[in-house]
């Protein structure tokens, strides 16, 4: 059987696209290992699905002054040596990095024991981890068609964001029927990312009043963000967080208000909802999500407001033009090469494998 070892953490972004390909490599009869951190969320989150997971010391890799700066390289050190000696024990035919700091021990470990490693960038420029692996990385799969410019020759794919498979069993009238909606109005749904968007959250609330004369709304506004005075309105449903029922929600969902990480707008593509993007402003930031919505934007997937020109009446404004123009959005997510992104990412890892 062949064996990959998966790895990449520090933040869900860094974990979630790796466990959206372990039912596919589980079908091609894969074995699946995941080296990550001993306390990082990717341990959680991989722990769940039974896959055997491996912790490796690991410090985090900063661009700013830091006292930790002096220790933590220290702590990559011997995170390399854990990683070095565990791969060579596993023997893995390739390895998988998503990024995140956990992950460059294991790509170098990898290159010191000759196995292929292939990496994954989510975002429009790699990250810090990815661009330290990127020496020792056979290929490196890119989301955007811009990113294959800033990789060196020969090393960049094409691939898209693989999409968790889940997200594809939702059912509509379940969505609607968790929000207590009716099928007669369309359903406007609010993320703001995994812990919510205050911005975002109070600027929806405060043209609620005008919002629902034309759609019910389902709001995901974050961890301690319930409005309690609106959990009785009509036609307006809050969750603090949701997992299960997201997928039938999404379904639910005609058009959507998003943050613009890789992963969701991702999402957004593969079950072709048309959404106005508000990405995180570069003060928040090191300004991915700006870029993210900008190639979205310009292959006519979304529309994208920036947060520092969003105001009560331009939300208002562009959530109406956004629903009236629904269908171009979607003809153009129709046409997308970025919503098979599992297969081409499998493809390219058992090609690698095989030159081994």
């Amino acid at each position: 059987m062949k064996k990959i070892v998966l790895t990449g953490g520090g933040s869900a972004g860094h974990v979630m696209p790796n466990l959206a390909l372990v039912p596919e490599l589980r079908r091609r009869n894969w074995d699946i290992a995941y080296i990550g951190s001993y306390n990082g969320i990717e341990r959680e989150l991989v722990e769940k699905t039974n896959i055997p997971y491996y912790k490796v010391s690991t410090g985090k890799l900063r661009r700013y002054f830091s006292m930790k700066n002096l220790t933590d390289p220290l702590l990559v050190i011997q995170g390399l040596f854990q990683a070095t000696l565990l791969l060579r024990r596993l023997k893995p035919d390739i390895v998988f990095s998503k990024g995140g700091f956990v992950s460059v021990p294991v790509v170098i470990g990898a290159w010191i024991n000759r196995i292929p490693v292939i990496l994954h960038e989510s975002d429009m420029t790699p990250g810090l981890a990815n661009k330290i692996s990127l020496p020792f990385a056979t290929k490196i799969c890119a989301t955007f068609p811009e990113t294959l410019e800033h990789l060196p020759e020969g090393k960049g794919v094409l691939t898209g964001n693989p999409v968790r498979s889940q997200l594809f069993t939702g059912s509509r009238e379940e969505g609607l029927a968790l929000c207590n909606f009716t099928s007669r109005k369309p359903v406007l749904l609010v993320m703001g990312g995994s812990l919510g968007s205050v911005k975002i959250n109070n600027l929806v609330r405060a043209i609620l009043p005008e919002l629902l004369r034309r759609f019910q709304v389902v709001h995901i506004c974050g961890k301690g963000n319930i409005d309690p005075g609106l959990e009785k309105l009509s036609g307006y449903k809050q969750f603090e967080f949701v997992s299960d029922e997201l997928p039938s929600i999404m379904a639910a969902a005609d058009i959507c208000i998003s943050r613009a990480g890789a992963n969701a707008i991702f999402e957004l593509l593969a079950l072709k909802k048309p959404a106005l993007l508000i990405p995180l402003s570069k003060q928040a930031s090191r300004g991915d999500q700006i870029l993210n919505a900008r190639s979205f934007e310009k292959q006519g997937y979304s529309m994208v407001l920036q947060e520092e020109e969003a105001s009560e009446k331009i939300l208002l404004e562009k959530i109406n033009q956004l629903y009236e123009k629904r269908s171009q959005y979607i003809k153009a997510m129709e046409k997308s090469q970025l919503n098979d992104a599992t297969r081409l990412i499998l493809d390219l890892i058992e090609h690698t494998a095989k030159k081994k």
